[in-house]
């Protein structure tokens, strides 16, 4: 289905992006890999999805003009990759505050400029974003987070409505918790912030929010974003796909 069209998916060396990497890759699309890792399992997943990798720091909006010139023009853009971190406001560090809003927000902002001007000259493009149930709602102690999947959605409904007569869609994927090690890795932060055994974070704090009690598979959201970028899909754009057990229902 995607022969002949280019992807780029950041955040892409592991969990969600790595799904939609996967997804893209069986359906034929030529997959540019981004992001940070063991430098012989990058090669490997490289080998495995016939890919490429750029390991442009997207904090670094120099890095991320010269990924976007090295790979050459995109067909599917993927902006996956995040960061997180758990904190109350008072105790939010200044710097974890900077850090997420670049990574999650406005890496997603220059890549998406920068290819916009390649898509619009073929009239066909893909814009996906991996947004969250954050995006639509907020839990505490995660202000960072929840401020730049709010900004994500509504900047990508803007690039949505600039882009409608030009072939190209523009779309968020909102996911509830998905077991990657970006939640992973903030259960001991939670666990800090709220008092609370790990098990009790993942029953009581995340699993909660879930109606389904599971969490959401990385394979759910790449199945979604494959459909996002076929035919059956061109006049989906500007909306906000929530995946999330039904978390956001409530």
């Amino acid at each position: 289905m995607l022969k002949a069209r280019r992807a780029l998916v950041t955040g892409s060396t592991s969990g969600i992006g790595l799904a939609i990497a996967r997804a893209l890759a069986a359906e034929g699309a030529e997959v540019i890999l981004n992001g940070f890792g063991d430098p012989e399992e990058i090669a490997r997943l490289c080998a495995e999805l016939g890919a490429r990798h750029h390991g442009a720091n997207l904090m670094d909006p120099a890095a991320i003009a010269a990924m976007m010139d090295e790979i050459g023009p995109v067909d599917i853009l993927v902006n996956n990759a995040g960061m997180q971190h758990v904190a109350p406001v008072e105790e939010f560090p200044p710097e974890k505050w900077d850090a997420i809003l670049a990574l999650n927000l406005t890496a997603a902002f220059h890549t998406t400029r920068l290819a916009v001007p390649a898509m619009k000259a073929k009239g066909w493009g893909r814009i996906i974003s991996t947004a969250s149930a954050h995006s639509l709602a907020a839990s505490p102690f995660k202000s960072a987070y929840v401020a730049a999947k709010h900004g994500l959605a509504g900047f990508t409904k803007v690039i949505a409505l600039e882009l409608a007569t030009h072939g190209i869609t523009a779309n968020c994927i909102s996911p509830g918790y998905v077991w990657t090690p970006l939640v992973e890795q903030q259960i001991p932060d939670t666990m800090a912030a709220r008092g609370l055994s790990r098990e009790e974070v993942i029953r009581d704090v995340l699993l909660a929010k879930q109606p389904t009690k599971r969490f959401v598979a990385p394979e759910e959201v790449a199945a979604l974003a494959v459909f996002l970028c076929s035919d059956a899909a061109a006049s989906i754009t500007g909306a906000n796909y929530s995946i999330d057990g039904g978390w956001t229902a409530e």
